[in-house]
């Protein structure tokens, strides 16, 4: 069986090492090459023809961002996953990485108590993202498809399994929206700006997300958002009071909820376990929703890998109300959005240019 072939750029020789240590200690990968900087990568390309590149963010002579921008000149389907560092400055950069067209990113090891956590935490974080962005290239290699592949679409690790949940039977009696609640990972802070750009300042109701992103990451995502959007997007924190046309994002680490006090909703945010591996969760967002706002709550599944979202998805249904999913055709990865689709829980699957004009007209 062929091997994923992967090219490895850091400036940093013990992170160079430590990226090529955990990949080749999978069986279906191969570290083709390195590289300490943008220059010696551009030129490693042509020479060895990775399946995917793991580009660091910060370097000498040549960074990320320049590299990128070049790759992406050449070619605009290979895979490309940024390799940031967990700071303020490596946020911002990554979010502009996204834009740029990388196709994901993963954090580098912060404050481990040891080398086998950092092992560790790289090995989670980059192999399952290397296997799913690979497997068109992986089956190529088999011939178990053509070689002629759909253009800038990339897919599951797995076919996805519709679970065992009931297709929930909505009642044909319009009900005012009063919240619309997104869940997205993997794609999703591009997917984001293309939906909040088209929401008009003066949208009548709130909107709470969770993308699954770091601390940091998440701070600087709204800012950006804020940036190029009609309305307010904030990071979520506790005591924060919804209002029409701002957009709330869960915190890094942060699990972000719902609560009545009074009048008002309010949001709160903790540090329960993980739920689908994820801290924020979308299921625990979604749950809040359903509980205060029953059939006012719109949901909707963004790109993203896993299944996050289904069961919070399910508890929308069972309170009235209503779930858009986006379609696998404009998706990074169709795992969060197939999943419910499949399981008989959206109303409609729409592409993310029809995203924000479907939400508006149920709004």
């Amino acid at each position: 069986m062929s091997k994923i072939k992967i090219l490895v750029v850091d400036d940093s020789v013990v992170v160079r090492r430590l990226v090529t240590n955990v990949l080749e200690g999978d069986p279906d990968l191969e570290v083709i090459g390195v590289a300490a900087n943008g220059k010696i990568a551009l030129a490693k390309i042509s020479q060895v023809h990775p399946d995917l590149i793991v580009l660091d963010v910060e370097m000498p002579e040549m960074d990320g961002l320049e590299t990128l921008a070049a790759i992406r000149k050449q070619d605009k389907n290979i895979p490309v996953i940024m390799f940031s560092a967990l700071t303020e400055m490596g946020a911002t950069s990554t979010l502009e990485a996204l834009s740029l067209g990388a196709t994901d990113y993963v954090t580098k090891p912060h404050n481990m108590k040891s080398k086998e956590a950092a092992l560790q935490n790289v090995r989670e974080q980059l192999i399952p993202k290397i296997k799913v962005f690979c497997r068109d290239e992986m089956r190529q290699k088999l011939g178990m498809i053509s070689a002629a592949k759909t253009e800038n679409k990339i897919f599951t690790a797995a076919p996805i399994e519709p679970r065992s949940i009931a297709p929930k039977i909505a009642v044909n009696i319009p009900q005012k929206v009063e919240v619309v609640a997104v869940g997205v990972s993997t794609g999703g802070p591009n997917a984001l700006e293309t939906i909040l750009r088209e929401i008009p300042a003066n949208f009548r109701v709130p909107i709470v997300i969770v993308q699954h992103m770091p601390p940091v990451f998440t701070k600087r995502l709204a800012e950006r958002l804020t940036q190029k959007c009609q309305i307010r997007v904030e990071e979520g924190l506790t005591g924060g009071i919804l209002e029409p046309g701002v957009a709330w994002i869960a915190p890094g680490d942060y699990h972000m909820v719902l609560e009545k006090h009074g009048f008002a909703v309010q949001i709160r945010t903790n540090q329960e376990p993980p739920e689908n591996s994820c801290r924020p969760a979308v299921d625990v967002l979604f749950r809040s929703a359903a509980k205060i706002y029953g059939a006012g709550v719109l949901g909707v599944i963004l790109t993203g890998m896993g299944q996050d979202g289904l069961l919070g998805c399910d508890r929308i249904k069972e309170a009235g109300g209503r779930i858009i999913v986006q379609d696998e055709a404009s998706s990074v990865v169709w795992g969060m959005p197939g999943i419910v689709a499949n399981s008989g829980l959206a109303d409609r699957v729409v592409s993310l240019q029809e995203m924000a004009k479907e939400i508006i007209d149920r709004v």
